[in-house]
């Protein structure tokens, strides 16, 4: 994704309840709780719950990578499909051909 730093506005934007994208995509290099070598990116955290929410949200293990994030609507887009392809292009993945998208719930 190029972004057009001159005309670029951060807009954050509250996240969309269920959606994960930022827990799935991201690759974490920092410590997780149960995964202590992080996580690759594409690789769903395993502390995303089954309703697309993060089970240690605000606990002190939540790496800073993860607290640090803020929704943006350059990242998020209008809806979870457009978040995962928008956060895939940006860890240089290729978004058709991650498995997980139509085994979560809300894709």
């Amino acid at each position: 994704m190029t972004v057009n730093k001159q005309n670029y506005k951060e807009e954050f934007i509250e996240c969309r309840p269920g959606c994960g994208a930022c827990c799935i995509v991201i690759s974490i290099s920092s410590p997780i709780p149960g995964m202590p070598n992080g996580k690759p990116a594409g690789t769903p955290c395993i502390h995303l719950s089954a309703d697309g929410l993060c089970s240690i949200f605000g606990q002190a293990g939540r790496p800073a990578v993860c607290s640090g994030f803020k929704a943006e609507r350059a990242i998020c887009g209008k809806n979870r499909e457009e978040a995962i392809k928008n956060l895939a292009r940006l860890e240089g993945l290729n978004y058709k051909n991650l498995h997980f998208k139509n085994q979560l719930p809300g894709v």
